[in-house]
């Protein structure tokens, strides 16, 4: 499964690569994700991001950097991914953009990490050199993905498709390979100003998103309400977590914090 942000409004060119120049004017976003930080070997994923619009090609460019660690750095991943959005303008109001991606991914495993059966004594525990031969640990592949996104000033919905070609992601390999699934994702949301806010400083924006990778669903739904300089939020995530938000805009400037709170079975421990 692809890393997953709870923020994914605050994560676009991540979203769906259609919402790359949306903004028109130079975009940039930083996120940090650390899920389950009270279990050992945890995931921690980080995102950089800029894009703009660019008159001249009729559409908008992009760069994505992704860096995702699992299980205490035992397995690395670096993507940069490349970006561009054609947008076709349907009336003054509304306007449609189609997203194209390329990315360069690059896994790395820690072998020193690793244990293995072979390793263990029956009274003293991990003691033996593994007689297991290490493959090369380093693993380097193209992938491609494709969105399109509808959106006004107030409104916004689209679709995007990660990993088109699915391609092959093992380190040694199998009879039936290892394929990345394909990801599907549907978005939408809005800005909706609230009443007696005259210069639309004061507005409660809705949003909605659901993905699909291989066997697994998931769906998260709720609001943030954002009251200059202040934001906040309360959302949920489909039979796995509450989700509350704090933020702070001035400007052009945007911070949030969120915080997920975990209603499934896993609760106890994270």
């Amino acid at each position: 499964q692809d890393p997953e942000f709870t923020q994914f409004y605050a994560n676009p060119l991540y979203l769906n690569p259609a919402f790359a120049g949306s903004a028109r004017c130079p975009r940039i976003s930083l996120n940090y994700r650390n899920q389950w930080p009270a279990l050992s070997g945890t995931f921690v994923t980080y995102t950089a991001s800029y894009d703009q619009h660019v008159e001249a090609l009729g559409g908008g460019l992009g760069l994505l950097v992704l860096n995702d660690k699992a299980g205490e750095g035992t397995l690395v991943t670096s993507n940069i991914s490349g970006m561009y959005s054609y947008q076709l303008n349907v009336t003054r109001e509304f306007s449609i953009r189609f997203g194209m991606q390329g990315t360069n991914v690059q896994k790395k495993v820690d072998w020193g990490k690793l244990t293995f059966g072979d390793m263990i004594d029956p009274r003293y525990g991990f003691i033996y050199e593994t007689q297991e031969i290490q493959p090369n640990t380093n693993k380097s592949f193209w992938d491609f993905s494709a969105g399109i996104l509808g959106y006004s000033s107030r409104y916004y919905g689209g679709v995007a498709v990660n990993h088109l070609t699915e391609p092959e992601e093992f380190y040694i390999k199998a009879a039936e390979g290892s394929k990345l699934p394909m990801k599907i994702t549907v978005h939408a949301g809005a800005i909706l100003p609230i009443a007696g806010s005259r210069d639309g400083s004061m507005y409660v924006s809705p949003n909605f998103i659901y993905q699909k990778q291989r066997d697994f669903n998931q769906y998260n739904i709720g609001f943030y309400v954002s009251k200059a300089p202040l934001v906040g939020g309360i959302w949920y995530r489909g039979g796995d977590a509450f989700i509350l938000l704090v933020g702070l805009q001035q400007g052009i400037f945007k911070f949030g914090y969120s915080y997920d709170v975990t209603v499934s079975k896993l609760y106890n421990a994270s």
